[in-house]
């Protein structure tokens, strides 16, 4: 186990004690040695293990230097094992509701009995809840909207999670003999902040082996349906995965309908429609040629209905293109009236550039891709660095070198630091003596050339709730830049939220706006503002808006970024990381982009050491 794997177990102990009951002392002591773990590189902690010098380390004791060797040398705990299964799972179930800490769970389950969130919608339905000490009748609305919410967020799950998913079993059919081709389709492919299930298109020669080998994954809990062309699975988090096995000639075709989106499609067949042409997941004919069944299981062309009714008095009704009066469009005969091998050639056959997946949304791709050819959107390989990044000066999980070093592994330029400012107590924030004793230590390693990533110094500063920076202004001059944030008062109404930080983006100091709605997705919603009077502030004020490359945010929202980028906003795509592993997410974050036209020229952080050095200088002046 590595070390943030490790402080994720003791931080998670420290959480079902607390459900239990438990000391507060004892407690703490968990929190605290994650904390202390959190602050030694890696390779220390191997020598500490080693050497069996944990101890030494401030916060880590006899008994948790035990725990900490068992779980580094074996990847398990048993008094881990043994506390899990000692607490009702619908304890810990409760905890995914915003608002809901240990405390008040264990407060509910000894005051009114509930150990689930059955038994808690129950009870806050009743009023139970809202006569409690310390909870009252707001935050029995919030319980409940949160249970709803939860509902709801449920049937979705974050693009991150099922990219992990899908990509190992997209390479894995790749490889599988006689498999022509496969990708991932639906929402994945598109690169929507949240997908509902996971399609998967293959092109194969022999097709029960795809099937079988699909339906015996190990990660699988149940198959839902298995078909000589089709197969469903469900895994452990209640994702979705389907399978559809085609020829080779109809693959473009399936691939392209089953990537969507459905106002896309809409668009694309009328497209097809206007030329005579129907569009389908089967393959791309003249209009006439398009064959039907019927209900005596013929074969008819639509030519051939036509035909037949104009010659018929007994049969008046309008032929109807979805197969209707008991006609079904026939499905899975392959016809094609071009040749059709790629969806490049697809989008040729109906005179379109290329559209990229990520814009297939019904959005004007198909009338921009008519026009002419579509921009270059940004690619992963265009970043050179990112500069939203916390250590375990505020509440990273990995110290500043660490972070460093894992960006110089991805071949980045420059990396920045943005831990929190003071009022963020929560998260551990910066006091002015902390920041500049980080300024500092950050000059040093510079200077010292341990790595070929350059680094900048920078803060997230908080916007207080009328719109000032949390620091003063001889403060922040200190920073190659600021990145100003709102994280408190998200019941602010749409007016006060929208002037508090546009009076922020007015400060000097500010350089960029950090997750301009402050959603998390599938937990939390967006407070309310207006964006549209917040990208005109930035624009007006050389504020640049980050697209916060977090898989849990994506946030500014790919919807506004076209227009904005158009009258010339900057963007600057930040992986929010909090460890090591964190700064991979700009990868959620380039879909987000290119969702939103983005093109290197639009992004800040696509540009060379010397164009950052010499922007955040003349920012300044």
């Amino acid at each position: 186990m590595t070390k943030n794997d490790i402080a994720g177990v003791l931080e998670e102990i420290g959480t079902l004690l607390e459900l239990k009951g438990e000391n507060p002392f004892k407690v703490r002591a968990y929190q605290a040695g994650a904390r202390a773990l959190e602050g030694i590189e890696e390779a220390e902690l191997v020598r500490l293990v080693k050497e069996e010098q944990l101890q030494t380390v401030k916060g880590i004791g006899e008994a948790l230097a035990q725990k900490i060797t068992e779980l580094h040398a074996t990847g398990r705990l048993e008094f881990y094992e043994k506390l899990k299964t000692s607490i009702e799972p619908g304890l810990v179930e409760m905890l995914q509701i915003p608002g809901l800490g240990p405390k008040k769970i264990k407060a509910l389950h000894d005051r009114l009995s509930i150990a689930d969130i059955a038994a808690l919608t129950k009870a806050c339905q009743a009023g139970s809840v809202a006569e409690l000490e310390g909870f009252g009748e707001k935050t029995q609305e919030k319980i409940l909207a949160g249970i709803k919410n939860r509902e709801a967020y449920g049937r979705r799950h974050l693009w991150w999670e099922a990219w992990e998913i899908a990509e190992p079993m997209v390479a894995g059919l790749r490889a599988l003999p006689g498999v022509i081709h496969a990708e991932a389709a639906g929402s994945l492919r598109r690169g929507l902040e949240t997908v509902g299930d996971l399609d998967f298109i293959v092109a194969a020669k022999k097709i029960e082996p795809v099937v079988e080998w699909f339906t015996t994954l190990p990660q699988v809990k149940e198959v839902t349906a298995k078909g000589e062309t089709k197969a469903s699975v469900r895994f452990e988090s209640g994702l979705q995965a389907d399978l559809r096995i085609v020829p080779e000639e109809q693959f473009a075709f399936a691939l392209h309908h089953f990537t969507g989106s459905k106002d896309h499609n809409v668009q694309m067949r009328q497209r097809a429609l206007a030329r005579g042409l129907s569009l389908s997941e089967w393959g791309l004919v003249p209009e006439a040629d398009r064959e039907l069944t019927t209900e005596d299981g013929g074969r008819k062309t639509v030519k051939a209905v036509v035909a037949e009714r104009t010659l018929s008095s007994k049969d008046q009704a309008p032929t109807s293109k979805s197969g209707k009066d008991g006609e079904k469009e026939k499905k899975g005969d392959g016809r094609q009236g071009s040749v059709v091998g790629t969806e490049k050639e697809l989008f040729k056959a109906l005179g379109l550039h290329f559209i990229p997946p990520e814009l297939r949304e019904g959005l004007g791709e198909i009338e921009a891709a008519d026009q002419g050819e579509l921009p270059r959107l940004i690619e992963l390989a265009d970043l050179r660095g990112a500069f939203h990044n916390h250590t375990t000066a505020s509440d990273g999980r990995n110290t500043l070198a660490e972070m460093v070093g894992a960006a110089e592994a991805l071949g980045w330029e420059y990396l920045g630091f943005a831990d929190h400012s003071k009022s963020s107590f929560q998260a551990n924030g910066l006091s002015e003596e902390r920041l500049f004793a980080q300024v500092d230590e950050i000059h040093a390693l510079n200077a010292a050339r341990r790595f070929k990533t350059h680094v900048f110094t920078g803060v997230e500063c908080d916007i207080l709730t009328d719109g000032r920076l949390d620091y003063e202004d001889a403060v922040l001059a200190k920073l190659d830049y600021v990145v100003a944030s709102v994280h408190n008062a998200f019941a602010q109404d749409e007016d006060k939220m929208t002037a508090r930080i546009i009076r922020a983006l007015e400060n000097p100091h500010t350089t960029m706006l950090g997750h301009l709605t402050g959603r998390l997705l599938l937990r939390r919603e967006s407070y309310h503002v207006n964006a549209v009077k917040v990208i005109d502030a930035a624009i007006a004020n050389r504020v640049i808006i980050e697209l916060n490359a977090s898989p849990w945010r994506l946030d500014m929202d790919w919807r506004h970024w076209r227009k904005a980028a158009e009258r010339g906003l900057l963007c600057s795509i930040n992986p929010d990381a909090h460890e090591t592993g964190g700064l991979a997410h700009v990868r959620a974050g380039i879909n987000a982009a290119r969702k939103g036209w983005l093109t290197s020229e639009n992004v800040l952080n696509t540009r060379s050491l010397a164009q950052v050095k010499k922007y955040f200088a003349g920012r300044k002046k």
